[in-house]
């Protein structure tokens, strides 16, 4: 096997990170990690199947296949990833994570190493983290004007909770580095808990949980308290002990980031105090919550006018005089984009902001329909405003606002 088809791509050489006397399996291995590279893909799927082995590379959020290895190879390639991520090889009944550092070319990428046992094999994803692709600047992120001014309004409070919700994938990580770079000065002491650190960050202390040692977000968030930090992220909230713990360290004058996995940014609500989290604490202590998705960008160089279709309309609730008002454009599908029609991403943001009003709904433990029905009122934008506002300035498509809202609003 000599190369890797990608979306009818050809992703070139391996000699910049394999020499001519590497095994096949080695050099093999190394064009796997290369092509999904050279591709900007997010992460990359060895799944073992009943006659086949197959690999997938997930690019802008959306997984396709690419040419593979025959299938008695499979355990050579298992084998030779573990190695690498440092796991243990002869263990094949439980799931195992690890990490592997490559060198490609001048840039140093991170792998996050995934290992599940399946009926027919061991399954392995591989996240590339690319130090130098990391978005670490606000406007890149993708917020309008005006939501942009609410995200600098928060991240300059003194002290309470700021919260990002979303599914894995959704790039919380990236914008709360980005939130954080942006706060980060010579006067201001921050500490982070994460699981796992993803990305070194210059000026601020990274620590890292572990489980299996005992170092849990909620004994390192004790810890963090007692070496005096301006602000404080927390990789996620993901227990009461940790809840509780994060938001009374809000109330005496800490900022502190967070996430939660929620479908909207109101549904955090719902979860902390279903945790079991004080409605009083939540109301007191949490000063904003931003949930968000990743739309995938239409490709500047095939991209055309394009008209709605009834189904667009349809699910969308879009009316003739919005469709009249209104251009839309969508990709072609060109060599840049491998057919596609786009090429990256960007982010799509609910901002739901704690007022008093709203906080005095939060204490009286009003149900969730009640409280985003007044976040509504007071100006809120839900995911599907945005994805909308950016389809009509030409960024993404109606196709792509129907896949990211339409089964997850209402």
């Amino acid at each position: 096997m000599e190369q890797l088809s990608a979306g009818g791509g050809n992703a070139g050489a391996i000699g910049d990170v394999v020499g001519e006397d590497d095994s096949p399996i080695v050099r093999l291995v190394s064009l796997i990690i290369t092509n999904a590279f050279k591709i900007k893909a997010s992460d990359i799927h060895l799944e073992p199947l009943e006659k086949r082995y197959r690999i997938r590379y997930r690019l802008d959020g959306v997984l396709f296949e690419v040419d593979a290895p025959p299938k008695y190879l499979q355990n050579n390639l298992t084998q030779r990833l573990k190695i690498m991520a440092k796991l243990d090889i002869s263990e094949k009944r439980i799931p195992q994570d690890g990490r592997i550092n490559l060198k490609l070319g001048d840039v140093d990428i991170d792998l996050r190493v995934s290992t599940v046992p399946t009926t027919h094999g061991e399954s392995i994803v591989m996240r590339i983290l690319d130090k130098s692709s990391i978005q670490l600047d606000i406007p890149q992120l993708g917020f309008f004007a005006d939501d942009l001014e609410l995200i600098n309004h928060v991240i300059g409070l003194p002290d309470g909770i700021f919260l990002v919700t979303g599914p894995t994938g959704s790039g919380k990580t990236t914008s709360l580095y980005a939130f954080l770079n942006a706060i980060n000065t010579p006067s201001r002491k921050i500490i982070t808990v994460e699981d796992p650190v993803e990305y070194q960050l210059g000026g601020i202390n990274q620590v890292q949980a572990d489980n299996s040692i005992g170092m849990t977000f909620a004994l390192a968030l004790r810890a963090m308290l007692r070496q005096a930090p301006n602000i404080i992220m927390v990789g996620e909230i993901r227990d009461l002990s940790t809840a509780e713990i994060a938001i009374n360290a809000s109330l005496p004058g800490h900022l502190v980031f967070s996430t939660l996995h929620t479908n909207d940014a109101p549904g955090a609500i719902t979860r902390l105090t279903d945790m079991g989290v004080k409605s009083f604490l939540v109301a007191s202590g949490v000063r904003a919550i931003m949930a968000q998705r990743l739309l995938r960008r239409i490709c500047k160089n095939c991209s055309a006018p394009a008209v709605a279709s009834d189904t667009e309309k349809r699910l969308l609730g879009l009316s003739e005089e919005y469709i009249a008002n209104h251009e839309f454009y969508r990709g072609k599908g060109c060599d840049i984009c491998n057919g596609s029609g786009y090429k990256g991403r960007l982010g799509v943001y609910e901002i739901f902001m704690i007022t008093p009003d709203i906080g005095e709904l939060i204490f009286n433990d009003e149900p969730d329909m009640v409280v985003r029905e007044r976040a509504r009122a007071n100006g809120m934008r839900n995911l599907r405003d945005d994805a909308l506002r950016k389809a009509e300035t030409g960024t993404t498509t109606l196709e792509e606002v129907v896949r990211l809202t339409v089964s997850e609003e209402e």
